[in-house]
């Protein structure tokens, strides 16, 4: 007697979806994403921009891009993800289409709908895919959890309070309260 086996979904499934809906793909299977609020939209936009001027102030080669941006983490057909934001230091990564490959640093604001994907799927996930620091924003908590995935020195739980240290940048840190 066959097991039962789920369907594995592609690219090809999202890029078919009825217009204005928003999934992932990980590993073949497909992540409905509802629209995020105005404090998560709040987050994104304030945190681009201090990532943004941070760079642009050291004359940086690295670029930010906020949601939606297509990320193809392992350059197949069985993943696809939109990190809230993706800051991504190689420029051979990036293509009219979105980046494919490991963003050098992603940020996902958790909502209620998000939670359990952003926390355990995508986390390793973006580990094992090459992402060089991971954060995870939970403005529910007023908590940040960082993972310094290329040095493991930073990684740790920070207090929206905290001047939060970006690991992939040396003098950067950021107070999310301050953002707000």
């Amino acid at each position: 007697m066959a097991l039962h086996q789920e369907k594995a979904y592609t690219i090809e499934d999202i890029y078919s979806l009825p217009d204005g809906q928003r999934a992932e793909l990980i590993d073949g299977q497909i992540y409905n994403m509802a629209p995020p609020n105005t404090e998560h939209q709040r987050l994104v936009v304030k945190l681009s921009h201090r990532i943004l001027n941070f760079i642009d102030a050291k004359g940086g080669a690295c670029e930010v891009f906020p949601a939606p941006f297509a990320v193809f983490l392992n350059e197949d057909d069985k993943n696809y993800v939109e990190p809230d934001i993706s800051v991504i230091c190689d420029k051979n990564k990036l293509n009219e289409k979105g980046c494919n490959g490991a963003p050098d640093w992603i940020i996902e604001i958790v909502s209620p709908s998000t939670q359990r994907v952003d926390y355990s799927i995508k986390l390793f996930k973006y580990r094992s895919a090459g992402v060089r620091e991971y954060w995870i924003v939970n403005p529910k908590t007023h908590t940040v959890n960082v993972f310094d995935f290329e040095l493991d020195q930073k990684s740790g739980q920070y207090s929206f309070d905290d001047a939060i240290p970006v690991c992939i940048y040396e003098n950067l840190d950021i107070r999310i309260s301050d953002l707000l």
